[in-house]
């Protein structure tokens, strides 16, 4: 069969993914690169390769399922991915978002909210860091960056399949929601009055960060029961948000595992 040019319908179809109304429209992303189709999996709606990517990675197109696949010239498939030097794979996956409500009855220990965060690169390492953490959910809140931009899913590291994926326009409602639950909301922020070492960790905890620019509107940081700082030790004025989150995200972590440990 004729690899698939530039011009053909399908790659035509899904390269209109590469804009963020085809996503929200179709309910559908772009994945990029082995390892991150590897870890959507059946997620995966068309996969589609170079000839020799196709039949070097063989257990990705496994990971892929029933999903149709579809062999690509190499400038088709140079058309469908976003970096400079792609790797052969392109997948066509379905959006994994959930609500909140959803979200919550996984019951997961820690969680993560970003409250009108503007940046993909961040967005997707923040996405990162709460799986690598143990969190079950993040929630993308009020004018927030599309989680499935190709940067933040490229960022992510695949991390985006193994956490619940929430938007969400309402960050008010997000927080009430939460505290209905049972959370204790923290609100990360760098004039907090608690030190992170002082903040209560060890139950069921939701973390907010604000944009990298403004950080937290007023109205969240006093809707939160602690706006807790990162004690900075040396010289610098602040973390950036990715550091920060992954410094509270872990201090809870790991407060929630010691004391699961000590019971």
């Amino acid at each position: 069969m004729t690899p698939f040019s530039v011009r053909s319908p399908r790659v035509v179809a899904a390269r209109k993914l590469q804009r963020r109304r085809a996503r929200d429209q179709a309910g559908l992303f772009l994945v990029e690169g082995p390892q991150a189709v590897r870890e959507a999996g059946g997620h995966v709606v068309e996969l589609f390769g170079t000839a020799e990517a196709l039949e070097a990675h063989r257990d990705v197109v496994r990971a892929a399922g029933t999903a149709p696949r579809y062999t690509v010239t190499d400038a088709a498939l140079e058309s469908l991915a976003e970096t400079v030097r792609p790797q052969g794979l392109v997948a066509v996956c379905r959006a994994l978002d959930v609500t909140v409500k959803e979200a919550l009855a996984r019951r997961p220990r820690l969680a993560a909210v970003l409250c009108e965060i503007r940046d993909p690169g961040n967005a997707g390492t923040v996405l990162r860091t709460a799986d690598a953490a143990g969190a079950g959910a993040v929630v993308f809140a009020g004018d927030a960056v599309d989680p499935y931009n190709g940067k933040a899913v490229r960022a992510s590291a695949g991390s985006l399949f193994h956490v619940d994926v929430v938007r969400d326009p309402d960050p008010l409602a997000v927080v009430s929601a939460f505290r209905d639950t049972g959370y204790t909301v923290l609100a990360a922020d760098g004039y907090g009055p608690v030190a992170l070492p002082d903040a209560p960790l060890a139950g069921p905890t939701v973390w907010l960060f604000g944009s990298e620019a403004h950080g937290l509107p007023p109205e969240l940081g006093s809707a939160a029961d602690h706006r807790v700082r990162v004690p900075l030790y040396g010289r610098a004025e602040s973390l950036n948000l990715a550091a920060a989150a992954a410094v509270c995200l872990y201090a809870s972590a790991t407060e929630q595992r010691s004391r699961r440990e000590v019971l």
